[in-house]
């Protein structure tokens, strides 16, 4: 499993990538919730495991965010807060589980693979949501403030996987293999096409643009 751990506490940041490591897993660690959010929307993980008191950005601050943006990546909440009231409030921000320290090492290991097993065997999701803008797949439906947007199913495939990486870069080379399933640079403006009448469809007559154009890294889709 590819983990990301994000922990301020270089100590017990430490043990964790060890612990892990040694049972197969592959970590990344983050020392505060910046970075952590970062690394959350650069690439992918299996399990997020979040410490909730932390500079910069604290662990329910990150988890939010992350599941504003539409990013459903199981997390394990992992503080000294262990009060109800924390535990609830870890819950409600969008986290899977929450351990208490001082914990055992094998109940860590054991919460961070249901969560995977959980998530391998979840339901299928049928909605998508990254701010105003919905998708349903099932009905092949898209919408913006409630208005439906009427999409060619090139253009409904390319908004789904931008929606699944909403917040995150997203590639001329990703694009080309997840969406038009090509392994190579045909060498043409396909993408550049089909990104220019998205954005006229789910961007014009709205205030704010939601498609954005990273200049030397590709497109993202902000909520």
């Amino acid at each position: 499993m590819r983990i990301l751990i994000v922990e301020d506490d270089l100590e017990a940041a430490d043990a964790m990538e060890r612990g892990l490591s040694e049972v197969g897993n592959a970590c990344i660690r983050a020392a505060d919730g910046e970075a952590g959010l970062t690394a959350a929307r650069d690439s992918e993980f299996d399990v997020m495991i979040v410490d909730r008191m932390m500079p910069k950005m604290n662990g329910v601050e990150l988890i939010e965010t992350l599941r504003r943006e539409g990013d459903q990546t199981p997390v394990l909440f992992l503080s000294a807060l262990g009060e109800v009231g924390d535990r609830v409030a870890g819950l409600q921000a969008g986290g899977d589980d929450y351990l208490v320290k001082p914990y055992a090492f094998a109940e860590l290991i054991a919460r961070v693979e249901a969560l995977a097993r959980r998530r391998e065997t979840g339901s299928v999701q049928t909605l998508l949501r990254v701010g105003a803008l919905e998708m349903d797949l099932i009905g092949r439906t898209v919408h913006r403030d409630g208005k439906e947007i009427d999409l060619q199913p090139r253009e409904f495939q390319l908004l789904e996987f931008m929606m699944r990486h909403a917040g995150q870069s997203v590639t001329r080379t990703m694009l080309l293999e997840k969406v038009w399933e090509y392994h190579f640079d045909p060498q043409t403006n396909v993408i550049d096409v089909h990104i220019s009448r998205l954005r006229s469809k789910i961007d014009k007559g709205f205030e704010r643009a939601m498609l954005q154009t990273v200049r030397g890294a590709g497109y993202r889709l902000d909520a």
